[in-house]
């Protein structure tokens, strides 16, 4: 009875270290972009008009190309309210967070930080 005890910690033992082992291996999965979700989320919605899916995605990757050069939040929405002859606020704002959060999600931080204390101008 002592042996079958022992026996089956160690198989228990060798199945959490294995298991540990390949949790390290393996890791987390970086983000991936979804020009998909993008183009179903940007084109479906009124207001951006953008004549295709190409257009749309070079947007959308210029919005994230902006967001790594460190452009602020501020300017990014302006561009965009400019660019779209809009003063909405949520249209600028839905359309940076879907290019951040579909096409370069690596830059989600960068630009959570950069629109920290943003306050929407009157």
């Amino acid at each position: 009875m002592a042996m079958r005890t022992t026996v089956t910690r160690l198989l228990i033992a060798g199945t959490v270290t294995a298991l540990g082992t390949v949790g390290t291996l393996v890791g987390p999965q970086p983000a991936h972009a979804d020009t998909i979700g993008y183009l179903v989320n940007v084109t479906v919605r009124p207001g951006y008009n953008f004549p295709n899916a190409d257009a749309a995605l070079a947007y959308g990757n210029g919005i994230c190309d902006q967001i790594n050069a460190g452009t602020s939040y501020a300017q990014l929405v302006n561009t965009i309210k400019a660019d779209f002859d809009t003063t909405d606020e949520f249209q600028a704002s839905y359309l940076i967070s879907q290019s951040a959060q579909e096409l370069c999600p690596a830059a989600i931080w960068q630009l959570r930080q950069s629109a920290a204390g943003y306050v929407p101008s009157a």
